[in-house]
């Protein structure tokens, strides 16, 4: 590619299964879109990057290695990323439609904002939008998604931190927000998301991460009404999952 893409979109995934055939099929499907596509195995076994290695032709950049964690591949993917704006997709995601890209980079562009965010679906039928009036104590508020983020932010502000499986996300989001950058709604449904993924898993680990974010950019006592909610989540997710289990 002899000219810098507007949008580069970045793929992280380790022994994905067939589901990465269906987020890299809605990469290639985009009309409209000056995008190129960024390609990280974590060093899969399950015939992964033999698949994407039959697909070079279409790949911008393939990182085939070893990583610390979605999130250091991830980095991975921002630090070989040419275009204007990145956006992040899970192997088990998939852009919502062939104008998903287009759609969001034209908000993007006429935006004086550092992020842009949209409507990230899951396929259990929940829709997340993103609230310019949302409680950044209370959880992330930004699906990335369902996101695009100027790629100068970065540079400007850090990379995700690779320590944190889950919610190195939230604590970018938190840093942009605290350091002033500012997030724009986009009425663009962008992806639709797999299930049972990272932050979606209902696990501990997750909600500790939360709880230790929060932390790092607010005072203890603005947090801890928060912290107890976290756990109070948690509980009652575990609960529901141990009900379904048992009646499934």
């Amino acid at each position: 590619m002899s000219h810098a893409p507007n949008l580069s979109v970045i793929v992280a995934c380790k022994n994905p299964g067939t589901r990465l055939h269906a987020a890299l099929a809605s990469v290639w499907a985009q009309r409209d879109a000056a995008l190129e596509l960024i390609a990280v195995d974590g060093g899969s076994t399950d015939g992964t990057q033999a698949w994407l290695d039959a697909r070079r032709a279409q790949i911008a950049t393939l990182i085939a290695e070893p990583d610390r964690g979605v999130y250091d591949a991830m980095n991975k993917g921002v630090a070989a990323a040419r275009g204007e704006w990145l956006c992040f997709l899970g192997a088990d995601d998939r852009f919502a439609d062939d104008n998903a890209a287009a759609s969001a980079h034209a908000h993007a562009r006429d935006a004086a904002a550092g992020v842009v965010a949209g409507e990230a679906a899951f396929a259990d039928g929940r829709i997340y939008r993103f609230d310019t009036a949302a409680n950044p104590f209370a959880r992330n508020f930004v699906h990335h998604q369902a996101a695009l983020y100027r790629r100068e932010l970065f540079a400007a502000h850090g990379a995700f931190d690779a320590s944190l499986a889950v919610m190195a996300d939230y604590d970018f989001n938190l840093r942009l927000r605290q350091r002033g950058v500012r997030f724009a709604p986009m009425p663009v449904r962008l992806a639709i998301c797999g299930t049972g993924g990272l932050s979606d898993r209902g696990a501990w680990r997750g909600y500790r991460e939360e709880i230790t974010v929060r932390h790092r950019h607010y005072p203890a006592w603005r947090c801890l009404g928060w912290d107890a909610l976290s756990v109070v989540r948690w509980a009652r997710k575990k609960m529901l999952r141990s009900f379904s289990r048992s009646h499934g």
